[in-house]
């Protein structure tokens, strides 16, 4: 399945990627997945996610971005 929501944090100065993640975080439907693109491995990230109910699929690609699909866990 496609995300439904992309945000390219690859430009972004720390905390915002983190802060726009969250952000988009709060108006992800149960349905809808969302992809960050990020320049580095977010670990302080994947905590946050864990703590608020999300899962996530990590891949790193070939010119160094990280891609972090993120969805709500099951019920």
């Amino acid at each position: 399945m496609k995300p439904s929501i992309v945000l390219d944090a690859r430009d972004l100065e720390p905390p915002e990627p983190m802060v726009r993640t969250m952000e988009a975080l709060d108006k992800l439907a149960m349905s809808e997945k969302l992809l960050v693109l990020l320049p580095r491995e977010p670990y302080p990230l994947y905590r946050a996610l864990e703590l608020n109910g999300f899962t996530w699929q990590t891949k790193r690609q070939a010119d160094g971005t990280v891609e972090v699909l993120i969805q709500h866990q099951e019920p």
